[in-house]
């Protein structure tokens, strides 16, 4: 335990407009994963900080001015947040690199795409008509289908990109004008913490965001249940999404949950005809599989290669594997930084052990790298790993490892690399690498899964719609499906010459 006199804990639950601690006192120290030493102290809340939160956002969207308040002034506020992120983008990318152990490089990026969220949601709803009209077949009758928000949104959000996955909700909800409670992971709260200093700062009446610090099974499960939510969305794991929809059926909540993936990235031969074609379809592969050491959802942590190519990529990709350069986040020059806790990096290491048992073949990696001034000893850090000669019976193809592990399975048809490729129970993302546009468009039409790159990996857009078939979850993130999430529909009658209808003899 860190020395009293060295970290002091922050009130980091915010409710009705304050901040303080959590109703029993507790606290909990924050990791640095690349030294697994404490930076700083959060308050623990539980179940009945979460109950406080609702009924805060329960009174400010029951009494409250923001649900009513005009969009062209709800869409400004989320401008002025924009701007306050952009002005701390540097203490912010610094924050976020510490907290869940990427690059301080990732974490500016992930600050850019945080304030593009809030722009986009911004002038999104701005530029809205009032409402659908509906022709009733009469001048007598007015009717129009207009878009109210939900209510109260509880959102309970990742370790791996804590700002950018809460944006993803905060900055719709608000949008729509609802009120919310968001409870970060417990081991990477302190972006939200600070997201939620900058939406007071940008004006937001008290009430409209709450925040609770604290664990899953206290938190966000008395969060889903709670009778007061009008919605829950959770992004994570699949056993914790399925909860959260069990938890929420009672009663009948919304439910969005962005759950996970096991992603496929097929390259085909002639994606690798010439030099330049070969060079980028393996450097993609390596930022698909290993950008934040592997902990994306969306990670392509299956390369799924023609053939007649996979010993020359698969070779050179090993190669370059073996050469990224692992260190703390904050250090100029680092390509990787750690996992985000010795409870996962344990759980990788698990998955390795377990597809060498099973014929893998490790051409890079596969074991803890030797500590260095810039890799503490204490650090959770794993190697780049390349693991070939797999095939879907390995249960490191088939579950989501969540770390810097690439597998390699082979196909020599089209058609069989579209059967790899959708044989998984997820469905988020996947990537086709080709020279044939005609090819190109066919397998991705043929792909089941939510997002499909071509000849390239991991972009997104915020005016396009994030979500996966299957076991990735239901619901959409982003674009104007991520703004419908977050609101109601209701059609408005309005008779202008009501008559005795005289359905009974009176």
């Amino acid at each position: 335990m860190a020395d009293s006199t060295e970290l002091q804990a922050r009130d980091t639950i915010h409710a009705g407009g304050a901040w303080r601690a959590a109703v029993s006192g507790a606290t909990r120290e924050i990791l640095d994963p690349a030294d697994a030493l404490p930076f700083a102290v959060v308050a623990e809340g539980d179940g009945q900080d979460a109950d406080l939160a609702v009924a805060a956002a329960r009174r400010a969207f029951d009494e409250g001015p923001w649900p009513h308040t005009p969009a062209a002034e709800r869409a400004a506020l989320l401008r002025r947040v924009a701007g306050l992120l952009a002005r701390d983008r540097e203490e912010l990318g610094l924050l976020e690199s510490r907290d869940a152990g990427k690059t301080v490089e990732e974490g500016r990026v992930d600050i850019d795409c945080v304030a593009d969220a809030f722009r986009y949601f911004a002038d999104l709803v701005a530029a809205e008509a009032p409402g659908r009209v509906v022709d009733a077949g009469s001048p007598d009758v007015h009717s129009v289908v207009v878009h109210e928000p939900v209510g109260v949104c509880a959102m309970i959000t990742p370790w791996n990109y804590p700002l950018l996955q809460a944006s993803w909700k905060i900055a719709p909800a608000l949008a729509a004008g609802n009120t919310f409670v968001v409870k970060p992971s417990e081991i990477t709260p302190l972006t939200t913490v600070a997201l939620i200093e900058l939406l007071v700062e940008a004006g937001l009446p008290a009430g409209v965001a709450n925040l609770v610090t604290g664990p899953g099974h206290t938190v966000g499960a008395r969060l889903a249940e709670h009778p007061d939510v009008d919605l829950v969305s959770f992004t994570g794991g699949l056993v914790s999404g399925v909860e959260v929809a069990r938890a929420a059926a009672p009663t009948v909540k919304k439910v969005a949950l962005e759950l996970g993936g096991k992603n496929p990235n097929v390259v085909f031969a002639d994606a690798c005809a010439t030099e330049e074609g070969f060079d980028t379809a393996v450097d993609q592969a390596l930022n698909a599989a290993f950008i934040h050491s592997g902990q994306v959802c969306s990670a392509g942590a299956r390369l799924i290669v023609e053939e007649s190519v996979r010993d020359r990529f698969v070779a050179e990709l090993a190669r370059r594997a073996g050469r990224i350069r692992l260190g703390r986040g904050t250090e100029d020059g680092v390509e990787c930084g750690p996992l985000v806790s010795e409870r996962q990096r344990a759980k990788v290491e698990a998955y390795v052990e377990s597809a060498l048992a099973e014929g893998a073949v490790l051409r890079s990696g596969g074991k803890r790298p030797v500590p260095s001034a810039e890799r503490p000893e204490g650090g959770y850090f794993y190697e780049p790993t390349v693991l070939d000669h797999c095939h879907r019976g390995m249960r490191v193809v088939r579950e989501e490892v969540f770390g810097p592990v690439l597998t390699v399975e082979t196909f020599r048809t089209e058609d069989e690399a579209v059967a790899l490729a959708n044989d998984t129970e997820y469905g988020l993302a996947g990537a086709v690498w080709t020279a044939d546009a005609g090819r190109a468009r066919r397998v991705a039409g043929r792909l089941r899964h939510g997002t499909v790159w071509i000849n390239d990996f991991h972009p997104y857009l915020p005016q396009a719609e994030w979500g996966g078939f299957g076991r990735s979850g239901v619901g959409r993130e982003l674009g104007p499906a991520g703004l419908a999430e977050y609101r109601e529909t209701k059609h408005v009658y309005q008779n202008l010459a009501p008559k005795p209808v005289r359905w009974f003899a009176g």
